[in-house]
């Protein structure tokens, strides 16, 4: 079991920059992994802001995101994080990581449902 924990976040103003980083024990050290984070603002369904295959593929953005935010993966540490820059009101939300559990194709990893683990949260706040 993919056991995750996310740091970082805060609060900044428009047009500045946060990174969230989530720590992940277990396998995603190996390939063909699915990892990614996630949002969900208050009153709001969770949807997804980016996602990657550990080792390989591409990764994927929500149209909302693209060219503001980069996703990345360590496969030394573990580590995934989302560097957000040019933030918005908009982009206020809980932000969660999630990983599967196992390896998983890699159009899977656009498919919220295909994710297992998940860590606690962590929040950004951008004022206007």
């Amino acid at each position: 079991q993919v056991q995750l924990a996310e740091t970082g976040g805060g609060s900044v103003q428009a047009g500045g920059s946060l990174r969230v980083s989530c720590a992940a024990s277990g396998y995603v050290y190996s390939n063909y992994y699915c990892m990614g984070w996630f949002r969900q603002a208050p009153g709001k369904e969770r949807e997804g802001v980016a996602v990657l295959q550990t080792g390989a593929g591409y990764p994927v953005y929500a149209d909302s995101v693209k060219g503001r935010f980069t996703i990345s993966h360590d496969r030394a540490t573990g580590i995934m994080s989302l560097q957000m820059d040019n933030l918005t009101a908009e982009d206020t939300s809980m932000y969660y990581c999630a990983a599967t559990n196992g390896r998983a194709r890699y159009f899977s990893c656009t498919l919220q449902t295909t994710f297992t683990s998940w860590g606690q949260g962590t929040q950004v706040t951008v004022s206007s």
